[in-house]
């Protein structure tokens, strides 16, 4: 009963810590904070502690889903609580990056009102529920580590997740990614503080990419190498 109680407790802090993130990179006042803030020190400094506040997002996202990490933390935890824990960690380096992320000055655009308005709040709109959406199409309870807590729970053995090709997965091989860089690029207001943050969590995103795909070859072999072959990371393939 501790690990399924844990889990969703893990949970609950994750869909708290991406909403607060995604309120405050869309501009919305949280705790009396924006990302469009007016700037508060040097520019030099700011960029520095973005940048590591970045870092530290992706450094704790990726090297926690490597198989070898895996391997090395469950064996002080039990294997049931560790995606529950990556979730949990997850969570409290998004909540970071939202409280200490720093304003900068200037705006590449700014509209608050009008159709520009409106178009660019739809996509921002659209980009993140995508990426929610894409992450059901997958299995959303297994991914944010529920199914594991619950299966320990009722004492059901875990069973390996077939590969599949569902709804956007046929097209495009990492949506969830994709509405995410949908969600940070477009928004009513874009600061400099908001172009930086886009911009490094893109990279990230990519970077992250690089190592996923190459434990998902590593594991599924040819049906993943002939899977990247017919369909594109982030946009559709188009077919001669």
């Amino acid at each position: 009963m501790k690990i399924f109680l844990y889990g969703i407790a893990t949970y609950t802090l994750a869909l708290l810590a991406q909403l607060a993130f995604t309120l405050y990179v869309g501009g919305f006042k949280l705790f009396g904070r924006s990302i469009n803030d007016p700037q508060t020190m040097p520019t030099l400094l700011a960029v520095l502690i973005n940048i590591l506040l970045a870092a530290l997002f992706g450094l704790q996202h990726s090297t926690m889903a490597r198989a070898r990490f895996k391997a090395v933390i469950t064996k002080f935890i039990p294997g049931a609580s560790e995606r529950s824990t990556y979730v949990l960690m997850s969570g409290v380096a998004l909540f970071i990056v939202t409280f200490l992320w720093q304003p900068i000055d200037g705006y590449l655009w700014y509209f608050e009102d009008g159709l520009a308005y409106y178009l660019l709040l739809a996509l921002f709109i659209f980009g993140w529920s995508f990426s929610v959406i894409a992450t059901f199409v997958i299995n959303h309870f297994e991914l944010f580590g529920l199914q594991q807590v619950y299966f320990h729970l009722k004492g059901i053995p875990e069973k390996e997740t077939p590969f599949q090709e569902k709804l956007f997965y046929k097209y495009i091989r990492h949506p969830i990614q994709l509405g995410v860089i949908i969600g940070l690029f477009f928004a009513p207001t874009m600061s400099y503080s908001h172009l930086l943050l886009a911009t490094l969590f893109t990279i990230y995103i990519f970077i992250g990419l690089y190592f996923e795909e190459k434990d998902l070859q590593k594991e599924l072999g040819e049906t993943y190498k002939e899977y990247k072959r017919r369909v594109g990371m982030m946009l559709p393939k188009i077919k001669k």
